[in-house]
């Protein structure tokens, strides 16, 4: 009887050290993991919004830029980067999620360098969907 109750015992504390499934982020938690994700980690910003002589135009973050740099060798490159304030034109919310894990656009192309080829895991590329999603879009030209 003794060993049954300490085979239970045992049971039960390696249960509780179990690695816990970490809960989905929802609302504004998850669009502020996504902001820490794009600014911080993603470097987001330093290709996709317009740069000043002091770094990002934060004002308009991620509403599209010239690059200013390019490779020192002759290669297929992306003079510029497209918006994506606003989830990118085209994009459902799930294209783009998509796009972010496997870096293949719905069309099924690649984009150019500097695009990194990111391979965001879900959790990660929801976060940072949503959070590019609350970002006020470009305004049409006039």
């Amino acid at each position: 009887m003794r060993s049954l109750v300490m085979g239970a015992l045992a049971c039960a504390f390696l249960a509780a050290c179990a690695q816990q499934e970490p809960a989905q982020l929802t609302g504004a938690a998850l669009v502020e993991r996504g902001e820490y994700l794009v600014n911080n980690i993603g470097g987001c910003n330093d290709c996709h919004t317009a740069m000043t002589p002091q770094g990002p135009d934060m004002a308009h973050a991620l509403q599209g830029g010239t690059l200013i740099f390019q490779p020192m060798i002759e290669m297929p490159w992306a003079p510029y980067a497209p918006p994506l304030a606003g989830l990118p034109a085209g994009y459902t919310e799930e294209q783009f999620v998509a796009f972010m894990q496997t870096g293949v656009r719905p069309d099924g192309s690649r984009p150019l360098p500097p695009m990194p080829p990111f391979r965001l895991n879900e959790a990660d590329a929801r976060a940072m969907a949503a959070y590019i999603a609350t970002l006020p879009q470009a305004s049409p030209a006039q």
